[in-house]
């Protein structure tokens, strides 16, 4: 078997885009004529058009592509891809793009194709429009493709093909092990954007159609993805804000940023007119308060610093390394850290569910008899709505996926004293957690439940 790279290997990290650094000088642009670029849409078959780098993500693993002499759709060479099992120490995943040196014009195209299959059934983030340049402006991606044994035919709809007149980032995607911690193997073939395709029926996604906050306040406006019909079955995709178009229909009450922010000015209800050009429109009613979040701070615990191990609180130490919004997939939560008359506490909006992880290092809960939070929402609480708590134990080799892990989830109600507009006290005794048969390595917790607007604080374990 021969195996051949592309030209170059780039390690893409994470980079910051700095503004202003333009010389000052003026040109006069008005007799000059639009740039073109070429149309063609080829990425990879049999081998990849001139002009097509790749870059690997960074932590991924940097060998992952390769040229397949033997193994094909079409013609006699496919891309490669192996997948590392869990604790590779050569990368966590397989990941990056392949991106072209000039740019293309894509707007009379209406979607990338790709013929694809896996030595088992694997799934994998697919996408483009991720040039390696950290000014990506109109980046897709669809999430959690699942790729079979046998070769398919997989369409990803180009959202705005309008806006792709002078794209780079041509083809890009992302795998990981499975759940039970194995990697694998994937190929990929015939790689381009084509015509005609059978989509239709844009339908722009929203975490919630109601939003409210307080005058100040920047929120984001919650777009989950697009869902288009392709070929007669529902496809999301994940998108780029700067494919919308967002209007303020009153901007005396909140305005629209340059980025696709919401700016909440003074007190009144504004809609939100959310526009992916003339093929999808939604709504999004955001209602500005004077008094929104709680007032007070929630109460000061009592518990003897020695008897806590304290994940959130400004009344102990807390445990390093805590990641509030590991931002799974799915995951529609944004985390917001406020002051509240001096007390630092988190607010979570938009929650459906949100991971909470603490791996460096893990807990030990085992002399611990019970697990603290308090909570505030404006959001109503009659049933039969619902607040859960998860925790997860990684077991001793204190890795996820490593065969020893245990979990167990608890939902609150109005019946268990699930309030509005006031602080609850949430002591649950760590016996509850009846499927957590080990608290030695304790590494997640999870919130989850229908009340879209919490503020949380003070979490902690304690014994008594």
């Amino acid at each position: 078997m021969k195996h051949e790279r592309v030209s170059r290997l780039v390690i893409i990290m994470p980079m910051i885009l700095l503004a202003g650094l333009t010389a000052h000088c003026k040109r006069d642009v008005s007799l000059l004529e639009p740039a073109t670029h070429p149309s063609f849409g080829e990425v990879f078959q049999d081998d990849f058009v001139s002009g097509l780098d790749y870059a690997a993500f960074a932590n991924s693993k940097y060998d992952a592509f390769e040229i397949d002499d033997d193994v094909s759709w079409k013609g006699v060479r496919s891309i490669r891809i192996t997948v590392p099992g869990l604790n590779d120490p050569s990368g966590w995943f397989a990941g990056g793009v392949f991106y072209s040196t000039f740019p293309r014009d894509l707007s009379g195209y209406t979607a990338l194709t790709f013929w694809g299959k896996s030595d088992k059934t694997t799934v994998a983030d697919i996408g483009f429009g991720n040039d390696n340049t950290g000014n990506s402006l109109y980046q897709v991606l669809q999430k959690g493709i699942v790729l079979g044994t046998s070769w398919q035919k997989y369409t990803i709809p180009i959202p705005l093909a309008d806006k792709l007149t002078a794209e780079t980032g041509m083809f890009q995607y992302a795998a990981g092990p499975d759940a039970i911690g194995l990697g694998g193997t994937i190929w990929l073939d015939e790689i381009t954007y084509e015509k005609g395709n059978a989509v239709s029926n844009p339908r722009i996604n929203l975490a919630s159609a109601n939003v409210s906050t307080t005058a100040g306040m920047v929120i984001d406006p919650g777009i989950t993805g697009v869902t288009f019909t392709v070929d007669g079955a529902d496809l999301t995709l994940e998108l780029s804000l700067t494919y919308f178009t967002m209007a303020s229909l009153n901007e005396s009450v909140a305005t629209v940023m340059e980025d696709g922010r919401i700016v909440a000015l003074s007190e009144g209800v504004a809609d939100i007119v959310i526009q992916l050009g003339a093929a999808a429109e939604q709504t999004l009613r955001v209602t500005v308060g004077d008094a929104f979040g709680p007032g007070l701070p929630a109460p000061v615990p009592a518990v003897p610093a020695q008897q806590v191990i304290s994940l959130f609180s400004d009344a102990y130490a807390n445990h390093p390394g805590i990641n509030w919004n590991t931002g799974w997939q799915y995951s529609t939560a944004v985390l917001e850290m406020v002051d509240i008359a001096g007390d630092a506490v988190l607010l979570y909006r938009n929650l459906n569910f949100v991971g909470v992880e603490f791996t460096a290092p893990t807990i030990d809960a085992a002399p611990m008899t019970h697990f603290h939070l308090d909570i505030w929402t404006p959001d109503p609480t009659s049933l039969p709505k619902v607040f859960k708590v998860k925790l997860v134990d990684f077991g001793a080799n204190g890795v996820w996926s490593g065969g020893d892990d245990v979990e167990y989830e608890l939902s609150f109600n109005a019946n268990d004293g699930l309030e509005t507009d006031t602080w609850v006290s949430l002591d649950i005794p760590l016996s509850s957690f009846t499927g957590l048969t080990q608290r030695g390595h304790l590494a997640q917790l999870v919130f989850s439940g229908d009340i879209p607007t919490v503020f949380v604080d003070n979490v902690y374990f304690y014994y008594q």
